[in-house]
């Protein structure tokens, strides 16, 4: 593969693949990154199966700066990815939507007929959430404000959030920034600021408040 100064990996969320990633693929190479987009069945094996997957996948990379973007499941894989012992190029880390404090639409699922089975080895990831931060990579969070979405179907957050997941889920200790976007739990991998937001915090550390990069 030849080498890249600086590449973004992008790892979808639940019950998508890396189709989904298209649109932030182009948004993100407008903004001049090299981007790969990571594949996995969601809901066949657990999270730590992923996240070895997702380590052979980074391995193949020459880039002397490698950057991750998780959308909702996607970030808990890339964390529990981080946390293992591995020799990779330094970067960032943005999370669109990841219940880094467990989901509670999650946990809801599991009263509903066949709920378990939906979210399939997952669950228990998606339930309890994955907050351990990496101290060697700066990690921002995106979350949604719009609440409309699949989690309503289960009587919702009862906070505000992106109709999934609460804004209360998304924070946890250590994260560098943290912004709040007018968008839904799946309308973020489709939106233009989303992604220059992304790419703002991936060159800077810091998302745009609201000074230009």
């Amino acid at each position: 593969m030849k080498a890249v100064t600086a590449e973004v990996i992008l790892v979808h969320g639940l019950w998508f693949g890396s189709w989904a990633m298209a649109r932030l693929d182009r948004n993100l190479q407008a903004q001049g990154f090299a981007v790969r987009r990571f594949s996995y069945r969601s809901t066949a094996g657990e999270i730590d199966r992923h996240s070895h997957e997702l380590m052979d996948f980074a391995a193949q990379s020459g880039a002397q700066r490698q950057h991750f973007v998780g959308h909702s499941l996607g970030g808990l894989v890339i964390l529990h990815m981080l946390n293992r012992p591995n020799d990779l190029a330094p970067g960032r880390v943005v999370l669109l939507g990841s219940p880094l404090d467990g989901s509670i639409i999650a946990r809801r699922s599991e009263r509903v007929p066949g709920g378990a089975r939906l979210l399939g080895e997952v669950r228990n990831a998606l339930q309890s959430g994955y907050g351990r931060l990496v101290d060697n990579r700066e990690t921002g969070m995106i979350a949604g404000t719009r609440a409309v979405g699949l989690g309503l179907l289960l009587g919702g957050t009862g906070k505000p959030g992106d109709g999934t997941v609460a804004v209360d889920e998304t924070r946890t200790t250590g994260l560098k920034d943290h912004l709040l976007m007018p968008v839904t739990h799946t309308s973020m991998l489709y939106s233009a600021e989303v992604a220059r937001q992304a790419a703002c915090f991936l060159d800077t550390g810091g998302f745009d408040w609201p000074v230009a990069c």
